[in-house]
């Protein structure tokens, strides 16, 4: 008799302890497969100390196949759910596509940012719910605080030192307590940024901060915030998100190249495109977290909602701290349908809450007791190491060399404007450039326009210079695009150097791979390309440059020159979809793209990770010295 096939969708707070629950239950007696879209489980209530720059990327993720060893894993994003004939059909993180059957399913597929239909907030804004966004907040607002120390008119420096988070809720309100104290760090101490002084704006509709919690953590957040300098406005929302500020609902106008998105919260899409009994787009189930009819289906999570028999008519709230507790209670359920044990209902009583506002202080009620300052500090960093599956000793570590080492303000780049959009169903993936997936079934368009079809949580830039164009609205508030012809050299490129390749200029130096080409007019080949193919010599094919630049593409005039009709006769009837361009082999007769040329790997074209640029210089340009060979490394995150 063959085992029976239980499949997990999502490996968050609920599938991934309702898969941990299962393997210990089960002992090897059925075919455990968790579905999801990056080998890791995020641990959220610890991801605004990753954007303060207090703790590093992977402190807050937990290896899936590390710690569930008899656990099989499956990159990839459920696209349909056929319900009849058992079976979860997904896309992989390459773009190929599978199908799952199962006995037994479990949907804990989680949650995506809430929107709302304010004009100009998808363009403008960012959320914070996945690793990704996290990151390129921490590059961002680094940015902004460097940019605002060179600039030459003071509205310009306020604009930039001022931050804005809509929502007061538990994620807003530890944002910007933890934003304010990573601001002010980087204007401390330092001598050329003094009288910078970083604004940091917390707003929501409700009458107080931390509406969803108790009044006592409430007041004790509130008095924080305001002491370290945070500018809290109850009862005002944003009216209207524009491309230099934000319009308040009371009629007034902030000035700030930063909006983040904290307002809360709804189900993933996957749970609307079953067509069965919802409540407010979560699945309904029994207090024994089963679909009513459907005997093989169970849904735990943000995705269900859930009766709480504490409070007869009402449903359990959409926090991890309800999610991880379900997540066991699912899986001893599901086991107990295939005879392993008996199923029990959930119930569950809140043990209090935690909010960490930064530094040693804190608002928590532990059991109903009401505590703040060291002591909450302690009982929420203790709080948080024991619920954590993974990495406790790491975090310990982070948070002692934090407490006695300045921290470090630095942007890695790893994640640009575009590709982390608010309005997004898979958060916690970064946008590939040149990758347009619309074949989601079940989900509706929304689901399909988002998946990006990545396994990394963190998306590097494209080498080439034909990268996907950035999306409306995704420059950078306030900056111009850089590397346009005429325009000026670009900064913050790989390397640390701004780019050189303008026309009349010299070849670009510090260019990923350490080596600048050599292509001098006649056609000399270059010396130490990576794969040692020889550069091409003016005029044999476009050139390709470093990717785009936040809010614009690194295209000097040769990268945007016409391609030669005797190599493509049929330049200009086919246009290049969105993506790297393919740059001719310089062997004679080759159709192979050659090294560095971004043509990536896949179905998404994303070039392979480490890919060095290769650059054309202008036939102008003066000869260069060879310099040494460059070995940058790469960051672990």
């Amino acid at each position: 008799m063959s085992r029976p096939r239980i499949v997990i969708v999502g490996a968050g707070f609920a599938g991934y302890r309702a898969a941990r629950s299962l393997s210990r239950i089960t002992r090897r007696h059925a075919d455990i497969t968790l579905l999801n879209p990056t080998d890791y489980f995020l641990y959220l209530p610890l991801l605004p100390q990753v954007a303060a720059g207090i703790l590093e990327p992977r402190r807050v993720t937990v290896s899936l196949s590390g710690t569930l060893r008899h656990v099989r894993l499956v990159l990839g994003e459920a696209d349909a759910i056929d319900l009849d004939g058992h079976t979860v059909h997904y896309t992989g993180p390459e773009g190929d596509v599978g199908a799952l059957p199962y006995d037994r399913l479990i949907l804990a597929a989680g949650s995506v940012n809430k929107l709302l239909p304010i004009p100009g907030v998808a363009e403008h804004a960012h959320g914070f719910r996945g690793l990704p966004e996290a990151l390129y907040l921490r590059d961002h607002v680094t940015r902004q605080v460097e940019l605002a120390a060179t600039a030459d008119d003071p509205k310009s420096c306020a604009a930039r030192c001022t931050f804005v988070v809509v929502g007061a809720g538990y994620t807003g309100t530890e944002v910007a307590a933890q934003g304010q104290l990573f601001t002010d760090s980087q204007v401390r101490k330092h001598p050329l940024r003094t009288g910078m002084r970083p604004r940091w704006l917390l707003l929501d509709i409700a009458d107080r901060v931390l509406p969803e919690l108790d009044e006592r953590l409430s007041r004790t957040a509130d008095r924080v915030l305001r002491q370290r300098g945070v500018d809290v406005r109850t009862g005002t929302s944003v009216k209207e998100a524009t491309h230099n500020g934000v319009v308040l609902s009371d009629g007034s106008f902030v000035d700030t190249r930063t909006l983040v998105w904290c307002v809360g919260v709804r189900p993933d899409p996957l749970a609307e495109s079953l067509e069965l009994p919802m409540e407010k787009g979560r699945l309904l189930v029994d207090p024994h977290l089963q679909v009513p009819g459907r005997p093989e289906l169970f849904a735990a999570g943000d995705a269900a909602a859930v009766p709480d028999l504490e409070k007869p008519g009402e449903y359990t709230p959409m926090t991890a701290q309800h999610a991880w507790r379900q997540g066991r209670t699912v899986g001893q359920n599901v086991a107990a349908s295939l005879g392993m044990g008996e199923r029990r209902a959930y119930r569950h009583r809140d043990l209090g809450f935690v909010v960490d506002l930064g530094g040693v202080k804190a608002a928590a009620n532990p059991l109903g007791v009401p505590l703040s300052g060291v002591a909450a500090g302690a009982v929420t960093r203790g709080y948080h190491l024991a619920a954590m599956p993974g990495n406790r000793v790491r975090v310990a570590a982070d948070w002692l060399l934090d407490a006695v080492l300045p921290r470090q303000a630095v942007q890695l780049g790893l994640v640009r404007s575009w590709s982390v959009p608010l309005d997004t169903a898979s958060p916690e993936l970064a946008r590939v450039p040149g990758r347009s997936d619309t074949g989601a079934q079940g989900k509706g368009d929304e689901r399909g326009q988002s998946r990006t079809g990545a396994q990394d949580a963190v998306a590097e830039a494209p080498t080439g210079s034909g990268g996907a164009e950035p999306a409306a609205g995704s420059r950078e508030p306030g900056e111009a695009p850089g590397n346009q012809p005429g325009g000026e050299p670009a900064k913050n490129q790989p390397g640390g150097e701004p780019a050189k390749n303008q026309p009349g200029g010299e070849p670009a130096k510090n260019q990923p791979g350490g080596e600048p080409a050599k292509n001098q007019p006649g056609g000399e080949p270059a010396k130490n390309q990576p794969g040692g193919e020889p550069a091409k010599g003016p005029g044999q094919g476009p050139a390709t440059a470093t990717g785009p630049v936040e809010g614009g593409r690194a295209d000097g005039p040769e990268a945007t020159e016409p391609p030669d009709p005797v190599q493509d006769p049929d330049a200009g009837k086919h246009p290049e979809p969105p993506g790297p361009v393919k740059r001719p082999n310089s062997r004679a007769g080759g159709s192979e793209p050659s090294p560095g040329a971004g043509t990536g790997t896949g179905t998404g074209g994303r070039p392979p990770r480490g890919t060095p640029a290769v650059h054309k210089p202008h036939p102008d340009a003066p000869i260069a010295p060879e310099p040494r060979s460059q070995h940058p490394s790469k960051g672990d995150s």
